[in-house]
């Protein structure tokens, strides 16, 4: 019996970015599809057979980019298809959540203090709402530089 119950739960999947440090971590087990990373190397993308989609990447904070300019930024964009509906920030870190292009989205980003912004990114069907918002706070809360 312990066999059948200790397999139905996957082991977290973890992923770490060599060229900035972000590292974050996932349900392997939804997010099966990874993608081919980008040639710049700044993170990698992963698909689910259902529609939803994780992105784990890093930027450098050329813009000297604060969490409340962020928030501010992304609040009043005009971008077709994108509203944000939630958005928290604090000293060095925003969160916001909303629709893009159809899909409820997650964003969680860590401004570093080595310049690097770090970012989690999950978006997914709203008819699976229920399936992922619990798995959002996790996913999001996994996130960390070096």
């Amino acid at each position: 019996m312990a066999g059948a119950a200790t397999s139905a739960v996957a082991a977290p999947s973890t992923y770490v970015n060599e060229r900035f440090g972000t590292v974050c971590t996932f349900p392997g087990e939804i997010f099966t599809d990874r993608q081919p990373e980008p040639d710049n190397g700044d993170g990698q993308v992963w698909l689910s057979t259902d529609g939803a989609s994780l992105i784990c990447s890093g930027i450098r904070n050329i813009d000297d980019e604060t969490p409340k300019g962020f928030v501010a930024a992304e609040k009043a964009s005009d971008e077709a298809g994108y509203k944000v509906t939630y958005s928290k920030s604090g000293k060095d870190w925003a969160v916001l959540s909303g629709i893009k292009d159809g899909k409820i989205f997650y964003e969680r980003r860590l401004f570093g203090r080595d310049g690097i912004i770090r970012t989690v990114w999950i978006d997914y069907p709203p008819a699976l709402k229920s399936k992922y918002d619990p798995l959002v706070g996790a996913i999001a809360g996994s996130l960390k530089g070096p």
